[in-house]
């Protein structure tokens, strides 16, 4: 695992939380947009630290 893919997932995973906190502000926690974004961040984060403990 290469620090360039850890940035990339870094990156990503900031460009979803974003995403997932300006759903969180307009819609209902429970609306299935805010749910299946929470979901794709939980993914990415677990994936992350996964790579990231892999790598040490």
């Amino acid at each position: 695992m290469t620090n360039k893919k850890l940035e990339d997932m870094d990156n990503q995973i900031e460009k979803v939380r974003k995403q997932l906190n300006e759903l969180a502000k307009e819609n209902p926690l429970s609306d299935p947009k805010v749910v299946e974004t929470s979901q794709l961040l939980d993914l990415l984060l677990n994936e992350y630290e996964r790579l990231k403990n892999n790598k040490s």
